[in-house]
């Protein structure tokens, strides 16, 4: 199984307390799943996607020159200095679906270009 929940589940994000919060719900229930499934061979991990440009993005940072600014902020404070794109992502999702991963269980990876870094 391959949960998606967000970079905010894992640092946090201002004004986006109920977002983050259920984001970080989906990192910890993947995580006792994958513990408790474990021993039936069935591995559950999460993707993690650092901000993207999505409609979701849009409706955060809103339009106008305030808008821009956001969306600006965003896309600085990502160290490749660009936002997500969704073609970002099947790459990893196509790997954990894959024979390629069966050792792989209770793992949060983050697709951030960089933004979060953990280990």
């Amino acid at each position: 199984m391959i949960n998606v929940a967000s970079d905010a589940a894992r640092v946090g994000s201002s004004g986006e307390a109920v977002y983050s919060a259920c984001k970080g719900g989906i990192v910890a229930f993947t995580k006792t799943m994958a513990r408790e499934l474990a021993r039936s061979n069935i591995q559950l991990n999460v993707l993690c996607p650092g901000p993207t440009d999505t409609p979701l993005l849009t409706d955060l940072t809103g339009e106008g020159e305030s808008g821009r600014k956001l969306a600006e902020a965003f896309r600085n404070a990502v160290p490749m200095r660009r936002l997500g794109r969704p073609e970002d992502y099947p790459g990893l999702v196509a790997f954990l679906a894959s024979s390629d991963s069966d050792y792989m269980t209770g793992q949060v990876i983050s697709i951030s270009g960089g933004l979060t870094m953990a280990g």
